[in-house]
């Protein structure tokens, strides 16, 4: 099984992925790790990535997944996927439903609040905006409201995915 949990900066990718993590065994990786030094310097800066600077890293996390894929194993990956076409690269290579896409959603004072709140390395919290602008939702994903405690929320992702294996 392998799980992309997906939305905008502050949705709580991260909180949510470690604790799905905790409580399924899977190896937990947050794509923002795999970005190259030239974009974390543009959103550092305030600055939206464009979709050239995104191609290469969304290719890098392919070929993550698509190594857990071929060992048989399967993981959690934390990433924006904002776009279809991002999810679709994220895709490539990859058997039909490999996947299981979860939209970590949640209220925008929420979410400014959580940004306002955390040091991140790079991530600028003016760029929201670009985010929520650009965020098309996924037709294929479960969305969760993201509003409980990232245990409760992990509890009930697994949830789903063991009613939608059975």
């Amino acid at each position: 099984m392998i799980i992309v949990l997906m939305g905008v900066s502050g949705a709580g990718k991260t909180a949510i992925g470690t604790a799905l993590s905790r409580l399924s065994t899977l190896p937990f990786v947050d794509a923002d790790d795999h970005h190259p030094a030239a974009n974390k310097a543009k959103m550092k800066a305030g600055v939206p990535l464009e979709d050239d600077d995104r191609r290469p890293w969304l290719e890098t996390l392919n070929a993550l997944l698509r190594g857990w894929q071929a060992e048989g194993a399967g993981g959690i990956l934390a990433c924006s996927a904002l776009k279809e076409s991002y999810r679709d690269i994220l895709r490539t290579g990859l058997p039909e439903n490999a996947l299981r896409f979860v939209l970590l959603d949640a209220p925008r004072e929420t979410i400014e609040q959580r940004l306002a709140q955390r040091r991140h390395e790079y991530m600028n919290p003016n760029l929201l905006d670009s985010q929520l602008k650009t965020l098309e939702p996924p037709r294929d994903a479960l969305t969760v409201t993201n509003d409980r405690t990232p245990e409760d929320v992990a509890a009930g992702i697994l949830e789903w995915l063991e009613d939608e294996t059975a």
